[in-house]
């Protein structure tokens, strides 16, 4: 990582912690699944509310690293207002970069390209995968 693209991606996960985007519990869900690594203490659980196989609204809460906050925040920005599918692909392709399966140029991540440094520190990765599992999971969930 360069000089420049590791500091992108320290600002970028420091803005996202302090100001995470779409924290906090929503009303009208349709879907929830909770993340927890019980290795370092990182907990997140996601809430969606799907209509017409879209993602209309999406809100998380918890508590963790940077790392970790910093992925799901950046998670609900990506795939609010997008579809199912779409936010299925974008896991994919950004536990494929963090995993080393693919080359963050390759993956179209767009924002999400900065978060690829964490694949540096293989202890880390399970936080910057922690909000992802839970979207998985709450994609698969819905509320009864």
């Amino acid at each position: 990582m360069s000089l420049a693209t590791d500091d992108l991606y320290q600002d970028l996960v420091l803005e996202h912690k302090r100001a995470p985007r779409r924290y906090g519990e929503l009303a009208a869900r349709t879907h929830e699944a909770q993340g927890r690594n019980p290795a370092c203490g990182d907990e997140v659980k996601v809430q969606l509310r799907i209509e017409d196989g879209q993602v209309r609204q999406i809100g998380f809460t918890g508590q963790g690293c940077a790392i970790c906050i910093a992925s799901t925040s950046m998670m609900a920005e990506a795939v609010e207002g997008g579809s199912v599918a779409a936010a299925r692909a974008l896991q994919e392709r950004f536990r494929a970069v963090l995993t080393g399966q693919l080359e963050p140029a390759e993956a179209a991540l767009g924002k999400l390209e900065s978060l690829a440094g964490v694949r540096g520190y293989p202890s880390r990765i399970k936080c910057g995968l922690l909000g992802w599992h839970a979207l998985m999971h709450a994609l698969q969930e819905p509320v009864r």
